[in-house]
């Protein structure tokens, strides 16, 4: 291994470390504060058209499953709900390669398909939450 290749293994490194304790310190802020109780930042998609993107309600949907509302927290973001165990694990093996140094063994291999599936799932949750009918009415936060 030359030294491009040892700095750009450490550059990595620190980075999978920032993103890790960077992402167990917003869990824990969140878990905190309270989205629905104090005045985060209005969703500038939302405060333009009036509409709701695929992220609106993601705060206060996260702060219902740190405090295992799962109820709630479909309430606010149903996609959000689904989408987090997925980003979890992805989270965890991004601590263990940076705290750990090395890649953790491959539990699943996600088909070639799947960012393509997830991108027409939240295009499509984007479309239908804005729907004012039931049954879609009940995807707005």
């Amino acid at each position: 291994m030359n030294l491009d290749q040892a700095v750009g293994l450490g550059t990595s490194r620190l980075r999978d470390t920032a993103l890790f304790f960077g992402g167990l310190l917003l869990a824990v802020l969140l878990h905190v504060a309270d989205p629905t109780a104090t005045s985060f930042p209005v969703c500038p998609f939302y405060a333009i058209t009036g509409l709701y993107c695929p992220g609106c309600g993601t705060l206060r949907c996260l702060h219902a499953l740190l405090h295992a509302d799962l109820r709630s927290a479909f309430g606010f973001n149903a996609l959000t709900v689904l989408l987090t165990p997925m980003l979890v694990v992805a989270w965890l093996s991004v601590g263990v390669v940076g705290i750990g140094g090395r890649h953790p063994p491959r539990l699943w291999n996600a088909p070639r398909w799947t960012g393509w599936l997830i991108a027409v799932a939240v295009g499509l949750f984007w479309i239908l939450r804005n729907v004012p009918w039931a049954p879609f009415s009940w995807m707005a936060p």
